[in-house]
């Protein structure tokens, strides 16, 4: 009898994000996994014990693409580069943008992430209190503008239709100069608009 095939974890992460970029959220699935690997739906039970922990080792595995490195320049020069770091590692793989809340907590890339723009806030002399909410609020944001462009593009059935509708006229006014904006200009002006407000008032340079 041949000997069963062994999987390491980053395999296994690469096979289900393999799945994730080809068939979406809703084709990821143990056995889609298993059929990747060539190996049984079962088996994969050895190394993982449910979808749920699957899907953590694929927001890992992204979020593993981000350079944790601490960027030079000022706070608004740093917390620009590393929201760009993660836009750029998640827009490649654009269907894991619903996981990344859910398992941001047990990726250790997560925190590496966080480390660093915590670091970045810290240095710049945000301290205690003042420091976990801007943190939040820099991290509400950059999440945030993901989840919205991934479920609420800026352009497409959804726009078009509050545009067109008479109800709402100053909803409708702004559906129309949405369509006129594109995603990252969006990702970068509202992030610009944060950090104004972080930076803003002589708390901090």
């Amino acid at each position: 009898m041949p000997r069963p095939r062994s999987f390491t974890s980053a395999q296994i992460a690469a096979a289900a994000l393999a799945v994730l970029d080809r068939d979406g959220l809703e084709g990821l699935s143990m056995r889609a996994v298993g059929k990747e690997l060539g190996t049984a739906t079962m088996a994969l039970y050895r190394y993982v014990a449910d979808r749920a922990q699957l899907e953590a080792l694929v927001v890992d595995l992204v979020l593993g693409l981000v350079d944790p490195a601490l960027p030079a320049g000022s706070l608004t020069e740093r917390l620009t580069v590393l929201a760009e770091r993660v836009r750029q590692a998640v827009g490649e793989h654009s269907a894991v943008v619903p996981l990344l809340l859910v398992h941001r907590h047990t990726s250790a890339a997560s925190q590496r992430w966080g480390e660093a723009v915590l670091t970045a806030l810290a240095e710049a002399g945000f301290t205690g209190r003042r420091r976990v909410i801007a943190f939040r609020a820099y991290l509400s944001l950059v999440l945030g503008a993901l989840q919205t462009e991934y479920y609420s593009p800026l352009s497409g059935p959804g726009t078009e239709a509050l545009s067109e509708q008479d109800e709402f006229p100053v909803l409708a006014e702004t559906a129309r100069a949405a369509g006129k904006i594109r995603a990252e200009e969006e990702f970068r002006e509202g992030l610009a608009l944060l950090l104004r407000g972080l930076t803003g008032a002589g708390k901090a340079p």
